[in-house]
C-alpha cells in the first residue's frame, strides 16, 4: 500500500466531513432545530473546545465537523495546513510566537482552531 498525502488525508477527511452534514441535516429535516440544540453541543463536547487544550488529531475530526455547519465549509488548503501543523506537533493554527500573530493574514479567520478568538 502506498503512503497518503496530507492532501489525500485531507480531501478523506472532508468527504467524511460532508456525509455526516448530509446525515445531520436530514435529521434537521425532519427534527427542525436539531443542529442547533443538539448536535452542536455534543460536537463541542467532543472537539474538547471549552476545555482550552491544544488542539489534537483527535479532536480535528470533530472541529472539522463544527465547522461544516457553518455557512462556508473550510477550503480544502486549510485543512490541509492544519494538519500537518497536528501532525508535525505543533498544533493547529497556532502561530510560532506572539510576533507571527502579529503579521497574521485573514486567511486566519478559517482556521479550525475554535479557541482562538476571531
Amino acid at each position: 500500500m502506498s503512503q497518503m498525502t496530507t492532501e489525500q488525508m485531507a480531501q478523506l477527511m472532508l468527504g467524511v466531513a460532508r456525509s455526516q452534514l448530509a446525515i445531520m441535516d436530514a435529521i434537521e429535516n425532519t427534527r427542525a432545530g436539531f443542529k442547533s440544540t443538539h448536535a452542536r453541543g455534543i460536537l463541542e463536547s467532543a472537539s474538547r473546545l471549552r476545555s482550552n487544550a491544544p488542539p489534537t488529531l483527535g479532536d480535528f475530526p470533530s472541529r472539522l465537523l463544527l465547522q461544516m455547519l457553518g455557512r462556508n465549509p473550510p477550503p480544502l488548503e486549510r485543512v490541509i495546513q492544519d494538519l500537518e501543523a497536528l501532525v508535525s506537533g505543533a498544533g493547529a493554527a497556532t502561530p510560532a510566537s506572539p510576533a507571527a500573530d502579529a503579521g497574521s493574514s485573514a486567511d486566519d479567520s478559517d482556521s479550525l482552531d475554535m479557541t482562538q478568538p476571531t
